[in-house]
């Protein structure tokens, strides 16, 4: 399986809404982060959470996100970064290409 996304490059979160079990943290929906890190292919865990074998596999990144621009008033490190863990059907381009 080969990865959509490449280790800096910048993603950004879909902002879809989805019922049912899903890994995408809500505040993260609709933000930018640059990919810290492909992780490999993994069974889709929204699949497995409906009792499903979780296949079609997807690809997992590991995505850092600047805290100053998720939390209003964030008050740490200008280098603070918050990483998620995130499946590749949830992830775009920065650009929508």
């Amino acid at each position: 399986m080969t990865p959509a996304y490449a280790q800096g490059q910048l993603v950004r979160v879909s902002l879809r809404n989805q019922a049912g079990h899903v890994r995408t943290p809500r505040y993260l929906r609709g933000r930018v982060g640059r990919v810290a890190r492909i992780c490999g292919a993994y069974p889709d865990p929204e699949r497995l959470a409906q009792g499903e074998l979780g296949i079609p596999y997807r690809m997992l990144y590991r995505v850092a996100f600047p805290q100053r621009e998720l939390w209003p008033g964030y008050a740490g490190a200008a280098a603070d970064d918050l990483v998620a863990d995130l499946y590749e059907h949830w992830l775009e381009p920065k650009d929508g290409t």
